[in-house]
């Protein structure tokens, strides 16, 4: 009986892998007996619909699981308005920055296997930061024009850094400091570099803060994404398929979309201008493989990384990572002393990991460390993350949950939405599992 259960993990597993056979999972017949109510799970349907006839959104894919069963599954919408391709649950979205757990997932992964140390100094393993400066900015007390004051940092950025935005590296778009500036004019995001062009770019360019001074959210896991090159001796692309996604069975998850999958890509609609936002190609493998925001997924593929996450490191029988390496990762990682942004305090603040936001951040995810002070539901325990085009995901430990929203928005348009799903989540969730 046991080797029988095996043959047919295998072949599960197998045909998850392959388009030919790949099937989307199906939610629950009754939601109640995992502990949520129905009519209020339709809810979410329904708000969702109404942003799409109301034209605020082209369309959505919602996902909500408790335990390893589906409690809700649904696609309102459209894939593409333009085309009035209606939205399918197998849709393949832009994940943005929610490429960050899976990179950081494939750096622990070489540390559990002794490969690679959180403290050692990423100089150690990408040379060209070796002689990094800081760039401290001041004005000059007749003209009041700012210029930066290069100095040695207080110590070297560490791989932890990079798992926790501490490293002093920012995302050029987000500040007018000169720091950020100068990330602007070395156009480092450029997709027509390849990641160890763009980190050798990144090297000549001053930090904007001391390495474990203040937390910063950067182009941190971009970087990390070059270790694990360097490490694994691997391309990002590769390892993460060899490790990571073929293990799982995310047949669609990669850093492009594959041509037989073309017609699954879900587009952001065009606005009042008539023109759509401007979101990267996603049609043919890029030069650059972004750590930080590169991949495309689809719901399905993302539940299972996620159960992957809840389950402790495994899922389907494929290990990833050990119990504690996953508890580590998601518990709070920043030191009590640890500075923010302006930006940090003032914007996203759902997602700031900040103690008066009831957050803090782990090695790849934010994380919730207090019940209140945020203002939107969730356990002490729950981490999650999201991307700059409207999709997010979070797994609370304490309620066996996880939810997948996936939309795409014009950039940083998602809050709103982010915000929405959270609370019509934990909204239809009014009891304990009765079965599983």
């Amino acid at each position: 009986m046991a080797h029988y259960r095996r043959v047919l993990l295998l072949l599960a597993t197998i045909c998850w892998a392959g388009l030919a056979c790949a099937q989307e999972p199906a939610a629950v017949a009754h939601p109640e007996q995992l502990g949520f109510s129905a009519q209020r799970l339709q809810r979410l349907t329904e708000v969702y619909k109404g942003h799409v006839d109301r034209g605020e959104l082209p369309g959505a894919v919602l996902l909500v699981a408790r335990g390893d069963q589906i409690a809700h599954f649904d696609a309102v919408g459209f894939q593409d308005r333009e085309k009035k391709l209606p939205m399918k649950k197998d849709a393949i979205f832009r994940m943005a920055s929610m490429t960050k757990p899976i990179v950081s997932v494939a750096a622990m992964m070489l540390v559990e296997e002794g490969k690679l140390d959180l403290l050692t100094p990423v100089a150690a393993i990408l040379p060209e930061f070796k002689d990094v400066k800081v760039g401290v900015e001041q004005l000059d007390p007749v003209t009041g024009i700012p210029s930066l004051r290069l100095e040695a940092p207080h110590r070297p950025m560490t791989v932890q850094d990079l798992l926790r935005h501490t490293a002093g590296l920012v995302y050029g778009q987000f500040g007018d400091r000169l720091v950020h500036q100068a990330y602007r004019e070395a156009n480092v995001r450029d997709r027509g570099q390849s990641l160890a062009e763009m980190v050798k770019k990144l090297a000549t360019l001053p930090l904007a803060h001391h390495p474990g001074e203040v937390w910063e959210y950067s182009m941190g896991t971009d970087v990390l994404g070059r270790v694990i090159e360097v490490v694994s001796g691997m391309e990002l692309d590769r390892f993460i398929s060899e490790r990571i996604t073929k293990p799982l069975g995310m047949a669609a998850t990669d850093f492009y979309v594959h041509q037989p999958d073309l017609a699954r890509l879900a587009e952001a609609q065009a606005g009042a201008e008539g023109k759509r936002p401007d979101l990267p190609d996603v049609t043919q493998k890029p030069h650059l493989l972004s750590g930080g925001g590169g991949m495309v997924s689809s719901a399905a593929d993302y539940l299972r990384f996620s159960l992957m996450l809840q389950n402790g490191g495994e899922y389907a029988g494929v290990r990833l990572l050990s119990p504690h390496t996953v508890r580590l990762m998601t518990s709070d990682a920043l030191p009590p002393n640890i500075g923010y942004t302006e930006r940090g305090v003032r914007t996203n603040q759902d997602v700031a990991p900040m103690p008066q936001m009831g957050q803090g951040f782990g090695l790849g995810f934010a994380v919730r460390t207090a019940a209140g002070r945020n203002p939107l539901p969730g356990s002490i325990g729950t981490y999650y993350w999201t991307g700059a085009w409207g999709t997010t995901f979070f797994v609370d430990p304490q309620e066996k949950l996880v939810a997948i929203q996936l939309i795409q928005t014009p950039a940083n348009a998602g809050g709103p939405y982010r915000r929405l799903f959270r609370q019509l989540t934990y909204s239809a969730l009014t009891g304990t599992e009765t079965e599983r």
